[in-house]
C-alpha cells in the first residue's frame, strides 16, 4: 500500500529526473503553485482529476493519483524546524505573529484568517540591495461567535 510520503518520493524523483519546476506540475494540475506544491509534499489533497493529471504527467502509477487524491494527516513536528528557510518563516511568525494578530483584529475584529479557505503566492522581486521574495497570502476571515 502507497502512503503519501512514498508519493512525495516518487514526486521528488520524477522532478529531479525531468528537470521540471513545481509550477510545470501546477500546471499540469491545472492547479495554484503553492497548493499543488503542498499536496505533492502530502499536507494537502488533489481532487481525483487534478491526482491524475499529476501522476499521468510524472509518469506515475495510477496508485499515486488515488494517494494524491487521500485526504491528509497533517501531523507536523512541533519544535523548532532547523532548515534555515523553514527556521526563517518560523522566525517572521515568532517576531510578527502577535503584531499580526492584533493588526488582523483590530481591523475585522475577533477571529482568524482560514487556512483552508486560503491563497498563497510567493515570487521573487528583484531589489536594489538584493533580490527579495515576495509572499502573498489571503484567507477568508472567520469570526469568533458567542454562544
Amino acid at each position: 500500500m502507497m502512503t503519501k510520503a512514498d508519493v512525495t518520493t516518487m514526486i521528488r524523483a520524477k522532478k529531479r529526473e525531468k528537470q521540471i519546476k513545481w509550477a510545470d506540475i501546477a500546471a499540469a494540475a491545472g492547479l495554484s503553485e503553492v497548493f499543488t506544491t503542498s499536496a505533492c509534499l502530502g499536507m494537502n489533497s488533489l481532487l481525483p482529476e487534478a491526482a491524475g493529471k499529476v501522476a499521468d504527467f510524472l509518469g506515475l502509477p495510477a496508485e499515486a493519483a488515488v494517494v494524491l487524491a487521500e485526504y491528509p494527516t497533517k501531523d507536523f513536528d512541533r519544535v523548532v524546524p532547523t532548515d534555515p528557510c523553514i527556521y526563517r518563516w518560523y522566525e517572521i511568525t515568532g517576531v510578527f505573529g502577535e503584531a499580526f494578530k492584533e493588526l488582523v483584529q483590530e481591523k475585522a475584529g475577533d477571529g482568524i484568517m482560514s487556512a483552508i479557505d486560503f491563497d498563497m503566492d510567493i515570487e521573487k522581486v528583484p531589489h536594489e540591495k538584493g533580490d527579495r521574495i515576495k509572499v502573498t497570502m489571503s484567507g477568508k476571515f472567520l469570526p469568533y461567535k458567542s454562544w
